[in-house]
């Protein structure tokens, strides 16, 4: 297994633009970056999918079909995607739509990633309905088979509790062969049940110690409804910082990095030295993953893509 590299790029979501005064400088450092990835080598740009700041606020932040659409056009060679689609933000038809129209713009390089959505604020401020985890989760399972309908069928009908389509077309489909669905989760009863019926690849959070049980509990769905593991692509998301030593990476950990990484993400993420780095990139390829997505520690600053790539990806 070769373990490839991936970009988490900022959509502004963790306020990441608070020192641009100007909106379109916000997005040309993004574009800047993604540009940079796709001729370094990097397997994958991925965007989040927010409507509003964490904690919530007044600092830009752009939507995240629009960025796919524009990286579709500005880049040449990388694979495009989000990290992840809120399924509750957009109708799932429309969503299948969408997908097919921006993989034939990106000439194929499309990867649908989406989950059943968890922040708050996002859906209060804008109108939807928020629920419970289950009834995301279930509202997902349905949207999941409207895209996949939509993507393999000449004329898609699904009846379902939350979603129902009569007769959709949806053409073109896009380029490839089909348009790889990723589900992104870790939740062992649910999440990665779906994975295992309907997705190409699984995001998940973890260590790479909780990555080797998440994988187990995926690969016993899939004996359970006859799919090969080894089908589905495994990704996993990580954090970057870097420094001389150990002990100052660790102290360059934002407060608040336990919202989005379970535990201590100093004892597991890409924190540290340059060996330590090197050594927690072999942690994660020997729990299973093959593609690590990173999150840069300044994310608009085309220079750590750089040297990431320098010390990592030869």
């Amino acid at each position: 297994m070769t373990l490839t590299f991936s970009i988490f790029l900022p959509s502004g979501f963790g306020q990441d633009f608070a020192h641009f005064g100007d909106p379109i400088e916000a997005y040309e450092a993004v574009t800047t970056v993604a540009r940079a990835a796709d001729e370094l080598g990097y397997e994958a740009l991925y965007v989040p999918d927010h409507l509003h700041t964490i904690p919530p606020s007044h600092e830009y932040l752009f939507e995240a079909w629009s960025m796919v659409t524009g990286l579709a056009r500005d880049t040449q060679r990388i694979r495009i995607g989000q990290l992840v689609t809120g399924n509750s933000y957009r109708n799932p038809a429309l969503q299948a739509k969408m997908a097919s129209t921006v993989d034939v713009m990106s000439r194929g390089r499309l990867t649908f990633g989406i989950g059943s959505g968890w922040y708050e604020p996002d859906y209060l401020a804008y109108g939807y309905q928020f629920g419970s985890a289950g009834d995301r989760l279930r509202h997902l399972r349905e949207a999941v088979q409207v895209i996949l309908a939509l993507w393999t069928e000449k004329e898609a009908t699904f009846d379902g509790k939350y979603y129902k389509i009569h007769g959709a077309i949806n053409e073109p489909k896009g380029v490839q062969p089909r348009i790889p669905l990723m589900i992104a989760g870790a939740g062992e009863k649910v999440t990665l049940r779906l994975v295992a019926e309907y997705a190409d690849a699984c995001n998940v959070i973890e260590s790479p110690a909780g990555l080797e049980h998440k994988y187990d509990v995926l690969r016993q769905h899939c004996v359970d409804v006859g799919r090969d593991y080894e089908s589905i692509r495994r990704t996993a998301t990580t954090a970057y910082i870097l420094r001389d030593n150990d002990e100052q990476a660790r102290a360059a950990v934002p407060p608040g990095a336990e919202f989005a990484y379970p535990g201590d993400l100093a004892s597991y993420g890409l924190v540290g030295s340059v060996d330590t780095i090197r050594a927690r990139i072999a942690a994660y390829e020997a729990a299973g993953v093959q593609e690590l997505v990173v999150s840069f520690e300044n994310p608009t600053e085309v220079e750590q893509v750089r040297q990431f790539a320098e010390l990592f990806l030869k």
